[in-house]
Formats: C-alpha cells, structure tokens, sequence
C-alpha cells in the first residue's frame, strides 16, 4: 500500500469511528430535550428522572465525540497538507464558523444542562438543553458544508499568483444544496439512530421486568422521534440523489453497478455484482439481481423516462445536464488531456512571473482559466482511473436503502406496539427485536458514509483534485505508524464508552422509577 493507501485508510478510520458518536449526539439531544420539556409542562417528577437518565448517557456520548473529532480536523494538516494549502482559505472557514461559534454553544450550555438543575430556573434549563441540542446541529451544518463544497466545489476561484484556490463568494459554498441535503440527511438519520437506540434499550429494561413504566413512555418519545426521523430521512435522501445526478454522476453510475445507461432505466432493488466486469468490455454487471422498470430514472431526474449515463457513457462524455437534457460532453480522455494543459499553462505562468513578463502571464493565465474544470484529471494516468470501487459503492447503498426501509417499518411498529398492543411489550421476541435493532441502525449509518464517501473516488476535490495529489510528502511507514496506533486508540475510546453507558444503563435499571411522584 502506498502513501495514499494509507492516507485515505486513516481517514476512512477516523472518520468511521467519529461517525458512530455523532448521529446519537444528533438525535439523542433532541430526545433529552423534548423529555424536558414534558417535565417542565407537567411538573412530573418521573419525567424529570426520565430525562436526567437519558442525559447522563447523551454526556458520555458527547465527550468520546469531540475527542475523535478534534483529531480528524488535525489529520488535514498531517496527511494531507498539499490539500490544505490548495483550498484551506475555502475548506478552513466553515470549521473556523463550527469551532468558533457551534462548539463554543454546545460547550457553554451543556454545562447548564448537567450542573445547572439547582442553579438556574426550570425555564433557563429547558432553553439551555435545546440550544444545545441547535448547537449539536449547528456545529453539523458547518462540518457538512465543508464536506459538500468537497463534493461539488463552488464560491470559488484559482489564483495562479498564489498556486491556490480562494473563496470569492462565501453564500455560494454556505448555501450550497449541496451541503445543505447532506446536512439535512445526516441530522435527520441522527434522529432515526437516536430513537432506535432509546427504543432498544427501553426494550432491555422490559426485558428485564425493571421500570416498565419508564420503558414505555421513553418508547413512546423515541419512537415518534425515531419515525419522524426515518421519513424525513427519505426525503432528504430523494433530495441528496438528484443532487448526486446533477453534480456527481459517476457516483450514481457506481451505486447501481450501471455500465451502459438507457431511457427509462431499472433501478437495482437487489443484485450481486459481476466481480469481473470492468469499464468498456462485454461481461455483464451482475450475476444476480432484481430490478424495478423505470426506478432509476425517477430517482435520478423524476422523469421515468429519462436518460441515465453509466460508467462506459461517462466515460465517454455522455451526461445530463441540470435542465435534464442528455448532452454529448467531454470525454474523459480529453478531459485528462485539458487538465495536464492546465498544468502547462501554470507552469508556464510561474516561469513568466519569474521573468516578469506580464503578457505571457496574462496569455497563460487566460488558458489556465479556461481548462481549469478539468485541472484534476491532468494527474489521472487513464480514464478508468476516475472510476471509484464499484463493489464497495454498489454494496454500502444498497445495504443502506434495504436496512432504511426496515428501519421504517420498524419504527412504526414500535409506535403501534406502544400505543394499540402495550401488553406485547412483555413479548420476549418484541423486546429481542428492539434491542437487535441498535446494531442494524449503526449498520445503515455507517453504510451512508461510506457511499457518500467512496462513491466519490478518486476525488478528494470533485473534479479539482484527486487524493494522490493531496497528501502531505510524508513516508508510508509513518501513515501505517499512526494508523495502528489511532486504531487501538479509537477501539478504547469505543470500549470505553460501551462499557460505561452499560454501566450507567444498569444503574438506571436498578433505580425505582415507579416509587417517585408523576
């Protein structure tokens, strides 16, 4: 493995790990929240020993999180340093916003949420646990915004005198739709996650015959929180596809293992992909699968007629255009060709500013401009270069829609359960099933983030610049170094974290809800 094998494995690690915390810091805060505010309009004093529980696991949650956060944003300057000199007057405002402004809130209220019950008011304490619960979200925005302009690069452009890109429209990379769908998708799938979680342990104290009471009612909020999420989750997830089409079509051709693109194309429900197929042969892409007529194309465009481009035709300079029109473009081929001009003409911008010849560096400034949407693809060797995993893309989407939809019917059946069939919570295969689904919820989760991510291979920068070109002139032994060392230091934090929620969910198990006052 090279450097850049190893670059991107740690990165994939962090992020990974990272990504476990986040989504239940999303949505669990809300849960609190929401519980809180039952407690401040009922004066109950269960529901205020209700949400005191739910907070204490939220708290240790939210600490493993912003430790491994912190060293992800570290790994940019480390690993990858060429990128960030590239785009760091673009990439570093959005988490210079998240670290100054976001985290400075979660950081300020939370420590109201959790010392300040005899301190403030009831009324300051509720606002203090939702503005942490905005402040968790906030603080997603921001992340997310830098992750989408990485997907789809605007607000923009390169200054050849520097040999770096700078912002020069800050609303265009804030308000990208870009960002703002990947925003969305992720604090809603939070949402899902959360209420999955209190749902699955709400069902381990039903289990354990331990505040039943207690059980039912955090199954009732996290449900509707949980469901709310799920559906609001697909809608945003429709709305992310059909950016995907429109800015990252590669992206989509490798979610559905689609070579050769058609009219009125089949969506892949379920498939096992042809492991020998690659670009341009005569193999078909699958050895097995079930398909829906029409499906792709509605998820793309919403026109079940329409056109979608597969690998072979992006390749060929096949695609979509935003107005949903199937246009002839530039090959990949000639796009690579275009990017190493663009190098040319940087370089030859660089030896007239040596010279001090300002019409030649006008002349080559001038060209650089004109060939700079293809500037990545000059460090591609072939165009299948730009092809991401195809295996790995197809099988994470596909995991992620099939445990979607049953985390769906799942949601409402707990409801229903809940509220229509409450004596089927003592139902030793209704609580199993609860609890079984905390895994599978991590599984979706995880499954997103690597599409999002692989999918988008072998950019680091959409089309701008590609991982091999970003990393830091460092040697492989040291990646691999602190690889082994972040993994053994990651797998703590989670034992640690695991180890200490069981510990808190017993000892709430083994508190008598039922004797105080509702």
């Amino acid at each position: 493995m090279s450097v850049v094998d190893w670059s991107r494995a740690q990165f994939a690690l962090t992020a990974m790990f990272h990504w476990v915390f986040v989504p239940l810091t999303l949505g669990l805060s809300v849960i609190v929240a929401i519980m809180e505010t039952i407690y401040y309009r009922t004066r109950s004093e269960r529901w205020l020993a209700i949400t005191k529980f739910w907070m204490s696991l939220f708290g240790v949650n939210f600490a493993v999180g912003v430790a491994t956060g912190i060293i992800l944003e570290f790994e940019f300057g480390a690993n990858w340093s060429n990128y960030s000199w590239f785009v760091g007057d673009i990439f570093g405002a959005p988490l210079a916003i998240e670290g100054l402004f976001a985290f400075f809130m979660e950081s300020t209220f939370i420590a109201v949420m959790f010392f300040g019950w005899s301190k403030v008011s009831r009324r300051f304490h509720l606002a203090a646990t939702w503005l942490t619960a905005i402040g968790a979200s906030i603080s997603a925005l921001w992340i997310l915004v830098a992750n989408g302009w990485m997907q789809y690069p605007v607000g923009m452009r390169f200054d050849p005198a520097q040999m770096r890109n700078v912002m020069d429209n800050f609303w265009e990379v804030a308000l990208s739709p870009v960002a703002i769908h990947k925003f969305f998708h992720a604090v809603f799938s939070g949402w899902c996650l959360a209420g999955v979680f209190v749902v699955g342990v709400s069902c381990w104290f039903l289990l354990k015959k331990r505040n039943a009471e207690m059980a039912r009612r955090s199954i009732k909020v996290g449900g509707w929180v949980g469901l709310a999420g799920m559906v609001l989750t697909m809608w945003s997830g429709d709305s992310s596809a059909l950016d995907v089409a429109r800015v990252q079509p590669m992206k989509l051709a490798a979610m559905e293992g689609l070579y050769d693109g058609s009219c009125g194309q089949e969506i892949v429900a379920f498939g096992i992909l042809n492991p020998d197929k690659k670009p341009g042969d005569d193999q078909k892409p699958y050895l097995f699968d079930i398909s829906i007529p029409y499906g792709l194309s509605f998820l793309a465009t919403h026109d079940p007629s329409a056109f979608v481009p597969g690998i072979n035709d992006l390749i060929d300079g096949i695609e979509i255009t935003p107005a949903g029109d199937t246009v002839r473009t530039v090959s990949y081929a000639e796009r690579i060709e275009l990017g190493r001009r663009a190098h040319e003409s940087l370089r030859a911008f660089d030896a007239a500013s040596a010279r001090g010849d300002s019409v030649a560096m006008a002349s080559a400034a001038a060209e650089l401009e004109a060939n700079y949407p293809y500037f990545g693809y000059g460090y591609l060797d072939s165009p299948e270069e730009a092809v991401p995993p195809v295996g790995l893309t197809f099988y994470s989407f596909h995991i992620m829609v099939i445990l979607g939809g049953y985390l769906l019917l799942f949601m409402i059946a707990a409801l229903w359960i809940a509220y229509r069939r409450p004596q089927w919570l003592g139902n030793r295969l209704v609580v199993w099933a609860g609890m079984l689904t905390i895994p599978v919820v991590y599984v979706c989760s995880q499954a997103g983030w690597v599409t999002a991510e692989v999918g988008r291979q072998p950019w680091i920068i959409q089309d701008i610049m590609p991982c091999k070109a970003a990393i830091s002139d460092i040697s492989a032994a040291d990646v691999q170094l602190t690889f082994w060392m972040f993994a053994v230091v990651f797998t703590a934090f989670l034992a640690a974290e695991v180890g200490i929620m069981l510990k808190t969910i017993s000892k709430g198990s083994k508190k008598d809800f039922s004797s105080i006052k509702d």
